[in-house]
């Protein structure tokens, strides 16, 4: 009887995941439909870094009769896996959150926010910032009789390669806060290790990045700033345990 009754939890919980994995999929079907009909121009604005730094006369092919067709396709639900995030965050949220006190409430919804905004500026900043320098170098560098026509298909995976990389890196500061708060590490251990940090910093920013050292250098130094930044702000944070037996504490007197 009593085995009976320990399945049931396991049960429920195991179906209000499949819930919230349902209703985070369909968040990233409806933004699927509703830009699929943009995605042409969609892929026209993401190859804009590449195709502004093309000698005059050049231009993107395509070596694959399909990738016309299912090339901006890929691009657009990558898109929509992107702009779904908060809400692919929120729904994580929701079935972590019956199992946190009141005070880790408080501090898990600040670190979700910032999370999904983190990743959005790590796009950003590959965008704005990295592409222009990686394709201008690219193409600066070419022999005279090379003439560049890059494949979209290869595009695609080369620039999806990099928003994940810094999309991901610019969480650092939200794991280094997560680390404290969970106790696993300690603020003044993590300053005495700075110098090793940076060495891994480059090294993380090696196997991210396509080989070249440019991209790789600016991985790594914002890695090495937003380091710094976790560092800073997880002052502020106590770990769990000592939160839960000051919250325990105060419950009881």
């Amino acid at each position: 009887m009593s085995s009976v009754e320990d399945t049931q939890p396991l049960i429920s919980h195991l179906i209000e995941l499949r819930d919230r994995l349902l209703k985070a999929l369909m968040a990233v079907l409806v933004v699927f439909l509703a830009l699929v009909y943009f995605a042409n121009d969609i892929y026209t604005f993401v190859s804009a870094p590449l195709v502004s730094q093309l000698p005059t006369g050049a231009s993107m092919i395509a070596t694959d009769v399909a990738s016309p067709f299912f090339t901006p396709i890929k691009l657009t639900l990558v898109v929509s896996v992107f702009v779904a995030v908060p809400m692919i965050l929120y729904q994580v949220w929701a079935f972590v959150a019956p199992g946190l006190y009141k005070h880790e409430k408080r501090l898990v919804i600040p670190l979700l926010i910032s999370s999904s905004l983190l990743f959005y500026c790590g796009v950003a900043f590959a965008y704005f910032v990295v592409f222009p320098l990686v394709f201008g170098f690219f193409t600066s560098i070419a022999p005279v009789d090379v003439q560049i026509a890059t494949d979209i298909a290869s595009y695609l995976d080369f620039i999806l390669a990099l928003f994940m990389a810094f999309g991901i890196a610019f969480e650092i500061p939200v794991a280094i806060i997560l680390l404290v708060w969970t106790g696993a590490v300690d603020p003044d251990d993590l300053r005495k290790k700075r110098p090793y940090i940076v060495v891994a910093a480059f090294v993380v920013g090696m196997f991210l990045t396509p080989p070249d050292v440019i991209s790789q250098t600016l991985l790594a130094i914002p890695m090495c700033l937003l380091f710094e930044v976790g560092l800073f702000f997880s002052r502020f944070y106590k770990p769990r345990d000592e939160e839960s037996s000051e919250s325990e504490e105060q419950s009881q007197g």
